[in-house]
């Protein structure tokens, strides 16, 4: 079996997989990435062992370990590099200490090119390009060019960073002003929320908020929709998918996933939107996890070989 884990700014998603990546046990760990690798990292291995024990596979072999990060993770050295909000985590070798806390292999990728694996290969498997928008507490992306995944040095699909037009200026966690995280991330969306007096800490908070017709929120999530359409327009425009999928708990706010695609629909050249499928996530919250499984499988024939030889 395999052990994963997606994190979080403030929780991690744990699974327990089979070698058909399908999730055997599943559980959600609170923690919180501020407080630094180790002691994050730690918790979360111990939180796998224990999910496993409590479903009565703590005998059974576990052949690797996945991790989701919300930031760039090198594939070369499966470190974070330079995250705008994990501080204490660049450049920590989060590969090698996942490893040698767990004692066995370790995977560990950015956690929308999970979530664009995932739903690849569990909604989307007969289409070759695919980009999938992970809104949640930050705002991520993942590519799939013909059926892979595509890493390029690590960066690849990243467009938190991307500068916006905006008529207040905002300051983003990379040191740059008017990022696209800013102004329309959930952690964006709660500051402003929170600035006009009403309380919410998580993105589905602001869901909720959104479904029970609170006004302020609903301007709010349509504004983020407004400037993340206005990115994904480039992107579609360049990248030409043939589906733009739309997840993360943000996605859950209606007014959001509708004026992205108004916005898509609006802006896009008619061949780049002519065959087109924009859709929320099918795989729903657990798209990472699948997305983790299926890259251990992927990737990890060598490690099984070897610990079916000892």
């Amino acid at each position: 079996m395999f052990l994963v884990a997606d994190l979080g700014a403030r929780h991690a998603r744990l699974a327990v997989v089979d070698l058909a990546g399908t999730p055997l046990a599943l559980s959600d760990l609170a923690c919180d990435i501020s407080v630094g690798p180790e002691p994050t990292l730690t918790a979360v291995v111990d939180g796998l062992r224990r999910l496993a024990g409590e479903h009565g596979l703590a005998d059974v072999p576990v052949r690797g370990v996945g991790v989701g990060l919300p930031g760039p993770v090198d594939p070369a050295t499966g470190q974070v590099v330079s995250p705008s909000r994990m501080p204490g985590w660049n450049d920590f070798p989060v590969r090698e200490f996942t490893a040698g806390h767990a004692g066995t292999p370790a995977l560990v990728e950015n956690d929308a090119n999970l979530m664009a694996v995932g739903e690849h290969r569990a909604s989307w498997p007969d289409l070759d390009n695919v980009m999938v928008i992970k809104l949640g507490s930050g705002i991520g992306c993942g590519v799939i060019v013909d059926g892979r995944l595509h890493r390029g040095r690590g960066a690849a699909g990243d467009i938190s960073h991307v500068r916006i037009r905006s008529e207040a200026t905002v300051d983003c966690s990379c040191g740059h002003p008017d990022c696209l995280e800013a102004h329309a991330s959930g952690a964006a969306l709660a500051a402003s929320l929170n600035a006009q007096g009403i309380a919410v800490e998580t993105p589905a908070q602001i869901v909720d908020l959104v479904t029970d017709g609170v006004p302020q929120a609903t301007s709010a999530v349509r504004n983020a929709g407004r400037l993340i359409g206005d990115v994904l327009t480039a992107l579609v425009n360049f990248f030409n998918p043939d589906a733009l999928v739309i997840g993360g708990s943000l996605s859950n706010a209606e007014p959001l996933a509708a004026t992205i695609r108004g916005a898509i629909y609006e802006r896009c050249l008619p061949l780049a939107t002519r065959n087109l499928r924009i859709a929320t996530s099918r795989a729903g919250r657990d798209a990472s996890i699948l997305g983790a499984g299926h890259l251990l499988l992927d990737e990890s024939g060598e490690w099984i070989d070897q610990t079916l030889q000892r």
